[in-house]
């Protein structure tokens, strides 16, 4: 089931933070990059986020969670992750295809992620998405940027 998390409550930002941290550290391990902002994060941080954090829940366990910001003519996706422990049980897909028929709608929808992180540049390129421009955010270390435009 998806449903909107509260990530000011103390309780579900540590469910979030225990999705979080084992998720991207994966990535870093793929990408080769350990520098990735959301690993720094703590339960603070996540409860002072203003981004707004759908999860996707089985049996009142957060498996995985997308967390998205809203500007006048566009959304971002600002996190994706899914516990390792449920890696490819289409969990990810799910929380986009819910956020963009759900939520998005015919907004222009921009997301980034790192420029050798596959699996996750194959799941956007399956919306839909296009990739829009690479920049380069540490020495060596470039992030690809893709936006989606089309009706979802």
């Amino acid at each position: 089931m998806i449903l909107k998390l509260d990530n000011k409550d103390k309780k579900m930002a540590n469910s979030i933070l225990n999705v979080q941290l084992p998720a991207y550290m994966v990535e870093a391990k793929l990408i080769n990059f350990e520098g990735i902002p959301q690993l720094k994060d703590n339960v603070e941080s996540i409860r002072d986020s203003k981004e707004v954090f759908i999860g996707y829940v089985i049996e009142h366990d957060l498996k995985g969670f997308l967390a998205y910001s809203e500007g006048d003519n566009e959304y971002q996706i600002c996190r994706l992750v899914v516990h390792p422990s449920c890696f490819k049980q289409g969990i990810a897909r799910k929380l986009v295809h819910y956020f963009l028929n759900e939520i998005a709608k015919k907004k222009k929808v921009i997301v980034s992620t790192g420029s050798d992180n596959l699996p996750a540049i194959n799941l956007y390129k399956t919306f839909g998405f296009k990739f829009h421009k690479k920049i380069e955010v540490a020495p060596n270390f470039f992030i690809s940027l893709f936006e989606n435009l089309s009706d979802h």
